[in-house]
């Protein structure tokens, strides 16, 4: 019989361990979801600071719940030259401190005692309305509301893991074996092995410290002796997420891995010594006492924040320690930064935000090649036209790129916010590169100008003016709406669009009429053809991108119905118009 409890109580065991998995994973993608893009923005804040990333390091990793996510991403970071190696070390500190957030959460289980308050402290107490709300938000709720009930959900079912996991341990309280199990565990040595390579198997420091804390409440058999070189292995082991992630990465990505588990192995080394050499003088009466899930999350606290204090100001010690581990070849060319790293698919929202800001990068480079484009129509510069192919050349690879990214991207569980995003970047991004080659027309026209010495007269210049000045208000009503995603703001587009329209067509007229009356020539007119139907097309594409971004975000996308509506919609639709059509008027 104790046999057949002893299986039955290794399957509950497994099942408990299961969903303590399970709903830490639930609870720490959920709530990365629902800071979405402020991740990005907290992490990308770095300045030359190490305290600075120490604190946004701690709050991320405070936020989602894991340090080997919060690394993995600086690891991206790194590898796309979005944060330097001293900017990385502050955050990988932070990381380490943040993670202790969920030992706290667990230890809060052990509160004893038949005053209401105390109780209803204990997550076990109210862990089930939790539950309870949680499905109720996520089966009814929408957006930010599903969001938050995930969260919920997932904090009940790491809860009711842990609470398995105690009560298939228990037993385990009156078996002399595992007794003598922990206590060959205070070996310094075999603790810190055993911590590093149960974390390093399960890839999270917060899950197996949590189990630890599971274990030492149910049987009592765990004494902070045994439990302190575990705790240290175990921030070890959560070294090797980041590890296996820098694989193929650049050299300093590879550095920022190495920094974190140096960090961690030297913290270690450091603090162990120091406490053994402090408990042979002082011999600290809570040593060989009972664990508890208290102890334990002080234990792990006072172990990241010490060895933090005595290593930041160290920190530049570890990034040269790191370039010595990963060092540069003598004849190696610099390497080139990824504009999208896999990596931050981990974490998907931190990953949509980076495609965001990519795609805004596409938009600032059509602006600007498209500008020295229509300088180029007046003034012929073999460098400027040189800069624009090269942009269209990286508008092409930048297109390429985040269109491959948007689509792997695509099938992770997303937000309906960030679902959104993508869409919007994969309606719009062509357009972006449509315009550049547009701008690499322009050049070939200003190449021809210059060629066969095609003079303008001055109402042809002055009418190519008005037209240009709206062409470069459109564009740059698009790409700032589009950066700054102002649905708004490119609601004005439409009309403007329909501005260079009339002026394209009122442009030809006018030099119709000039070529009437004997002051304009053929070849110009060949010219201006070729420059209005680049104009125009420009615009369209202008329009093509405010429609998917308001279209898209009302959950729907018919270019023509909007534009019916936008129209049908009279006043306000008439008045933009007008008041961009008095803007751009000929002499």
């Amino acid at each position: 019989m104790c046999n057949l409890m002893s299986v039955f109580n290794i399957f509950t065991l497994l099942g408990g361990l299961a969903m303590f998995l399970y709903g830490m994973d639930v609870m720490g993608k959920s709530l990365e979801q629902t800071a979405g893009g402020k991740l990005q923005g907290i992490l990308s804040k770095m300045t030359a600071s190490p305290l600075r990333g120490l604190l946004l390091g701690l709050a991320v990793t405070a936020v989602i719940q894991s340090s080997s996510a919060t690394t993995v991403m600086v690891v991206g970071f790194v590898n796309s030259n979005l944060m330097n190696l001293y900017q990385a070390v502050g955050v990988i500190m932070g990381a380490n401190i943040g993670t202790t957030v969920t030992a706290w959460l667990l230890s809060l289980t052990g509160l004893q005692g038949d005053s209401f308050l105390i109780q209803m402290l204990s997550p076990n107490a109210w862990s089930p309305l939790l539950g309870f709300a949680g499905i109720a938000l996520f089966m009814f709720g929408k957006d930010r509301k599903k969001g938050v009930g995930q969260i919920f959900l997932g904090f009940a079912i790491l809860m009711a893991g842990m609470d398995l996991m105690s009560g298939a341990t228990a037993p385990l309280a009156d078996a002399p074996w595992f007794g003598r199990l922990f206590l060959a565990f205070q070996n310094p040595v075999l603790g810190v092995i055993v911590g590093a390579a149960l974390t390093g198997i399960i890839q999270s420091s917060s899950a197996s410290v949590g189990i630890l804390q599971a274990l030492s409440t149910s049987t009592g058999a765990v004494s902070c002796a045994a439990a302190m070189p575990i705790i240290m292995g175990q921030n070890i082991g959560t070294c090797v997420t980041a590890l296996l992630s820098s694989a193929g990465a650049n050299k300093n990505a590879r550095r920022t891995a190495m920094i974190h588990l140096y960090f961690n192995i030297i913290g270690t080394v450091v603090f162990l010594s120091g406490f053994y050499a402090l408990n042979a003088v002082f011999r600290f009466p809570f040593y060989h006492a009972q664990a508890n899930a208290f102890n334990i999350a002080v234990i792990h606290t006072v172990f990241n924040v010490v060895t933090t204090a005595i290593l930041l100001p160290f920190n530049k010690l570890l990034v040269r320690l790191a370039i010595l581990t990963v060092p540069d070849a003598k004849d190696a060319q610099p390497e080139q930064a990824a504009i999208l790293d896999e990596r931050l698919l981990n974490t998907p929202a931190v990953a949509v935000e980076r495609a965001r800001l990519v795609g805004g990068d596409m938009a600032e480079i059509c602006r600007t090649a498209l500008l020295q484009a229509m300088s180029a129509t007046r003034r012929w510069d073999d460098a400027i036209v040189d800069e624009v192919i090269r942009k269209e050349d990286a508008e092409d690879h930048y297109e390429d790129v985040l269109g491959s990214y948007l689509v792997k991207l695509s099938g992770h569980e997303l937000s309906a916010a960030d679902n959104r995003t993508i869409n919007t970047l994969l309606h719009t991004i062509g357009d972006f590169e449509r315009i550049t080659d547009h701008a690499v027309n322009l050049t070939e026209t200003a190449r021809e100008i210059r060629d066969k010495d095609i003079r303008f007269s001055a109402e042809a210049l002055d009418d190519l003016a008005v037209l240009e000045a709206a062409v470069q208000d459109i564009l740059n009503r698009t790409v700032d709406a589009f950066q700054n995603r102002d649905r708004y703001a490119a609601s004005k587009i439409e009309p403007l669009e329909q501005v260079v329209d009339g002026l394209v067509r009122e442009v030809k007229a006018r030099h119709i009429a000039r070529l009437q009356a004997g002051t304009c020539t053929i070849e110009y007119g060949f010219v201006l053809d070729d420059l209005l139907t680049v104009y125009e097309r420009i615009a369209d594409h202008c329009s093509n991108i405010a429609v998917a971004m308001i279209e898209v975000a009302e959950d729907r996308f018919d270019t023509h119905e909007y534009l019916n509506r936008l129209r049908a919609g009279g006043g306000k639709f008439e008045q933009r118009y007008e008041r961009y059509r008095g803007q751009y008027t000929f002499a």
